[in-house]
């Protein structure tokens, strides 16, 4: 499994090539019989920094649309709502990160995974994408991170 490294100033996050990314920083693990693991990136994970909280305000079996609300977050850097990164139907949580979300910091993409769906995956992007996409963003994330909106 080869990696993309994106750098956030002096912090890397790890883009692997044997994932799918979405627009929300969520990757997806595909399974070949359409059941999905989603999970936060690298990327998310420095932004958001320790998270400590994680609720759902949905349930198995609920149809999502894309970018529905589904829960919130909070960690020490925020408080969020997070949405669907696609289209489908939940069909399980991680049981484990709902009781201690300290796994979503040190095993991101292993036992910090968070939900799984059955889903439509054309949305998402191979992992030199998303690199093109963090890139794009990178210069008014900065910013944002800073502080200097509206400049």
């Amino acid at each position: 499994m080869s990696e993309l490294t994106f750098m956030m100033g002096k912090f890397p996050a790890e883009l692997r090539s044997d994932l799918r990314y979405c627009r929300n920083h969520m990757w997806c693990r595909a399974d070949e019989n359409g059941r999905h693991r989603f999970g936060f990136t690298s990327y998310a994970i420095r932004l958001m920094q320790d998270v400590y909280f994680l609720e759902w305000s949905i349930n198995v079996g609920d149809t999502l649309r894309l970018k529905q609300q589904m829960g919130n977050i909070e960690s020490s850097k925020a408080q969020s709502d997070l949405y669907a990164p696609v289209a489908g139907v939940v069909v399980a949580f991680n049981e484990e990160v709902l009781k201690d979300p300290s796994a979503i910091n040190v095993d991101g993409y292993g036992g910090g995974w968070l939900f799984e769906m059955e889903a439509d995956l054309t949305s998402t992007m191979d992992a030199q994408g998303y690199h093109e996409f963090l890139a794009s963003g990178w210069e008014n994330t900065q910013r944002i991170l800073k502080g200097q909106m509206g400049d």
